[in-house]
């Protein structure tokens, strides 16, 4: 398996960590009984930093599909290996790594600038996908 796909991999990883990480905060606050059940009832607003981790979780899955298609489409036409897609990986893997605890812990503006980091990530490797073979 290439690197990529291995980066990609860990971020599927990276994505299961945040469902239960949100969830599991979130039957702390309403618990059990509410979990198990149908849900059907209003529930008081979830506190602050499960709050967090939601919006956290929904901003990986806004970029995550972007990322999955652009390293499936460097593998399929043979544009991994590049300096572009390992390097975008990575800066996208670690970025959103570091960006989950700081989201959570409600760490203002360097939560922002990782964001912004891993978004780079990101369009290296689109850019290695759409930029022409040498």
């Amino acid at each position: 398996m290439t690197t990529e796909l291995t980066y990609l991999a860990w971020t599927l990883v990276l994505a299961v960590v945040q469902i239960l990480w949100a969830d599991v905060a979130r039957t702390g606050q309403y618990g059990l009984k509410w979990n198990t059940g149908a849900r059907d009832e209003d529930m008081p607003p979830v506190k602050p930093m499960v709050g967090r981790l939601l919006r956290a979780q929904a901003n990986l899955y806004e970029t995550l599909p972007l990322f999955a298609a652009a390293v499936l489409i460097a593998t399929v036409a043979h544009k991994d290996g590049s300096a572009l897609t390992l390097w975008g990986c990575r800066i996208y893997v670690w970025g959103r790594v570091v960006y989950l605890p700081l989201y959570a812990f409600g760490v203002r503006n360097l939560r922002s600038l990782v964001w912004v980091v891993s978004s780079i990530g990101l369009l290296l490797v689109i850019a290695a996908v759409l930029l022409p073979s040498s």
